[in-house]
């Protein structure tokens, strides 16, 4: 935050900003410009005499380029009020849903703040107190509700959102689609898996042209590792007829860096299903925000 020189309160100050301690203080904006059209704090008054804003102190300063004015806002003024450029909604039209940040996006989910606080400064605050994006959006409902400004309705809203986002996912990867993109094949691996708490061993199955013919997961453990049965994996292969697979299990750690016992597991699987002529074509280890491949390693 920019502080405003003493110059400028002044002149903000002298030219007919009003002050009116009687009232609450206004939700608006304070100009130079327009002085007899905004109110501001008898608080926002005496800080612009000292020569500057202090940031959280009840009073935010901020340069609208758009109209080339200084604007006053109240900490609880709701994002309606706010400079045009700075409200979540009207950023992501304007630049895309990947331009805001993660309590921007999540602001925008929420739609409403609670009494004296904004959406936006809400979603700041949960993100804080869940620790990110990732632990907000696995939690479980009575974690969730427990929260100040969350209930069983967004929790709703939310587990929805989820869940056409799975299956979106999953529309993109369908039975007799061909795997011409490994980046999607990356993709939808680490949002099937990357979610779970404990580890998880995965398999597409594909024909000889790379359709896909199934996404199964076969073994599940602990938050240290899972036990991986080959016989059960060829088993499977057979089953659904596979010419290919690829394989992939997430760690629970976060971290998707392969370990030497990943390497050594997918060696042992390469080893049994080429006695049956089925091509492993790559292993796929899931963290909580990417993914690696050990054919891209070249471990494969």
């Amino acid at each position: 935050m920019q502080r405003l020189p003493l110059s400028t309160s002044r002149l903000l100050f002298t030219q007919g900003i009003k002050s009116n301690p009687s009232r609450r203080p206004c939700k608006g904006i304070a100009s130079g410009k327009q002085p007899s059209n905004a109110l501001v704090s008898r608080t926002a008054i005496e800080n612009s005499i000292r020569g500057f804003y202090q940031p959280g102190q009840g009073n935010a300063i901020c340069f609208n380029k758009a109209n080339n004015r200084i604007n006053f806002k109240d900490e609880d003024m709701p994002i309606t009020d706010w400079p045009e450029q700075e409200r979540p909604r009207e950023k992501l039209l304007q630049s895309g849903a990947q331009a805001l940040s993660d309590a921007e996006l999540l602001a925008i989910f929420l739609r409403t703040g609670c009494k004296g606080i904004s959406a936006l400064d809400l979603a700041r605050q949960l993100l804080q107190e869940f620790g990110g994006l990732r632990p907000l959006l696995a939690a479980g409902r009575k974690e969730f509700c427990a929260m100040h400004g969350l209930g069983d309705a967004k929790y709703c809203q939310l587990q929805a959102v989820i869940e056409m986002a799975h299956r979106h996912l999953r529309e993109s990867l369908q039975r007799g689609d061909a795997l011409t993109s490994p980046e999607q094949t990356r993709r939808y691996l680490w949002f099937r898996l990357q979610s779970y708490p404990y580890e998880v061993f995965a398999c597409l199955f594909l024909d000889n042209r790379h359709r896909i013919i199934a996404f199964e997961e076969l073994f599940q453990g602990t938050i240290d590792g899972a036990s991986v049965y080959p016989r059960e994996v060829v088993r499977r292969c057979l089953h659904h007829n596979a010419a290919a697979v690829i394989f992939s299990h997430n760690h629970p750690s976060g971290v998707a860096e392969p370990s030497h016992a990943d390497e050594q597991i997918t060696l042992r699987l390469r080893e049994a299903l080429a006695l049956i002529d089925i091509r492993v074509l790559d292993h796929v280890i899931v963290g909580s925000d990417s993914s690696t491949s050990l054919a891209e390693r070249g471990l494969l």
